[in-house]
């Protein structure tokens, strides 16, 4: 299943002020309860208190600096949610994130890492991040470091399904697992 990853908006969802050139900026991704779709919000770091989100689940959140788009840019490129590139999006050195969201990046890279698009390089001096480097990019990624829990897992499991959806359980699913009643046999 493909998702489409709106790119970053060029004014504040909350100020309507357009952003400038390597100003910090707040991204989310929300699943809307409404309709199930997937948006981005992007706000000024100041006017983040200010913020009233849109009814859902916030699936990530990161901070970035703003870089406006060239004009011969494709920006039909950079829309399509993979793992690689959510990965590269919330794992940019310049972006800051929370433990929930550096969670999420963690699984990324495995997954990325078991698909040879990432490659381990070691860790950071302080031994608080991985480095890997994308095969794609030749980009150098921090990130953090992390035990590989049943919890971690769960809450991994959670967030991704905020951006792809919980799938909904078939009638024969539901059937089969459903405890049936015995039929008593009659004995001559």
């Amino acid at each position: 299943m493909d998702l489409h990853l709106p790119s970053i908006a060029t004014q504040c969802f909350v100020s309507g002020n357009a952003f400038v050139e390597d100003e910090r900026v707040v991204s989310r991704l929300i699943r809307q309860e409404e309709d199930g779709e997937v948006t981005r919000v992007d706000v000024q770091l100041e006017a983040e208190e200010q913020l009233e989100l849109p009814t859902g689940r916030v699936a990530c959140r990161w901070i970035q600096l703003f870089k406006p788009k060239v004009a011969e840019e494709n920006p039909e490129k950079d829309l399509k949610l993979t793992a690689e590139n959510l990965f590269l999006t919330l794992a940019a050195p310049d972006n800051e994130l929370g433990e929930e969201d550096g969670r999420l990046v963690q699984f990324l890279a495995l997954m990325l890492e078991r698909k040879r698009l990432l490659k381990p390089r070691g860790r950071n001096e302080a031994g608080t991040k991985d480095i890997y480097i994308h095969r794609g990019s030749k980009g150098l990624y921090e990130v953090p470091v992390g035990e590989l829990t049943p919890e971690f897992f769960i809450a991994v499991q959670d967030q991704l399904s905020v951006l792809v959806g919980v799938p909904e359980e078939s009638a024969e699913a539901t059937a089969d697992t459903e405890p049936k009643a015995e039929t008593p046999v009659e004995q001559a």
